[in-house]
């Protein structure tokens, strides 16, 4: 019988250096989508397809997110002294998200060297991973998509996407077997191929499941270039042996690595926001700007 996956590890180790000068004194999964950072969009998404830790892996530079899901005795006591007990629900409502447990990784050596540091948490049990800069607005979270995969087929699952063929050298691309209407087992990774040589236009999206052969093919991983371990090179060494599956999953996805997509997922989060778009006048403000760039 599979175990159920009640673990997530989210690496967040990263600079952020694409979002400097924003980035220089706090993380980039701390920047603002509406009222809420990037990383609650993802911590939320993982709780709402049950899972109930979450290992984040941080750096000394990521004490702002511990803070985040922290209780705040002094914000919460300023908040119920002033009878703001609506926005007393919400703070408390973060921290009450799942458990949460913070590991540093020492040192930049790759998305598998992260992961491998919640190896003594995780343990001998199959866990989701989720990095912090894609958001997916979906019916089904997207995780929960995965793990609906994981419980059919019994082995690691990877998020892909269809991606456009301009794009593709931005991405890790799989190879595959198609099995079901959405999935695939894979045959092969080709780590940002020219358009002429991706062997398809699935790319690789930062979310996995992951069950311990993945976890023990890392800790015998050789470091590749720049001295690092990754992630994609375990699943490469799996072939063969283990099934691998990737899952082209449904929901709209905001790349919020990206300066553009993330002001997207602001604008489309801000029109489904109640406060925000309240009586329609966000959508009108956007109506009307575009028609005055015409």
């Amino acid at each position: 019988m599979l175990q159920k996956i009640k673990k997530a590890i989210i690496p967040a180790a990263g600079l952020g250096t694409r979002f400097l000068p924003a980035t220089i004194a706090q993380p980039k999964e701390m920047l603002i989508v509406v009222d809420k950072p990037v990383i609650q969009y993802i911590v939320e998404e993982a709780v709402s397809a049950g899972i109930e830790q979450i290992v984040f892996i941080v750096s000394q530079t990521k004490r702002a997110i511990e803070d985040h899901f922290d209780t705040n005795y002094e914000l919460e006591h300023r908040l119920e002294d002033k009878g703001k007990l609506k926005e007393l629900e919400q703070v408390r409502a973060v921290n009450r998200l799942a458990s949460f447990v913070y590991i540093r990784q020492p040192e930049p050596k790759g998305d598998g060297h992260a992961i491998l540091q919640a190896r003594d948490i995780i343990g001998d049990e199959p866990c989701a991973v989720l990095f912090g800069d894609d958001i997916v607005d979906s019916e089904v979270p997207c995780i929960g998509q995965l793990i609906k995969i994981y419980e059919e087929r019994g082995g690691p699952v990877i998020a892909v996407q269809h991606i456009p063929k301009e794009e593709i050298s931005g991405y890790g691309v799989i190879d595959g077997k198609q099995i079901d209407e959405r999935t695939y087992e894979v045959t092969g990774f080709v780590e940002k191929p020219s358009p002429e040589e991706a062997p398809t236009d699935l790319a690789v999206i930062g979310k996995y499941i992951i069950t311990p052969e993945v976890m023990k093919a890392l800790e015998t991983a050789p470091p590749g270039k720049g001295g690092e371990i990754r992630l994609a090179d375990a699943f490469q060494a799996m072939l063969g042996k283990n099934p691998v599956y990737a899952h082209d999953f449904q929901g709209t996805r905001y790349d919020c690595g990206n300066k553009m997509q993330f002001l997207v997922a602001a604008v489309d989060y801000g029109l489904k926001h109640a406060e925000v778009n309240k009586d329609g006048k966000f959508a009108e403000f956007i109506r009307k700007r575009a028609e005055s760039l015409k």
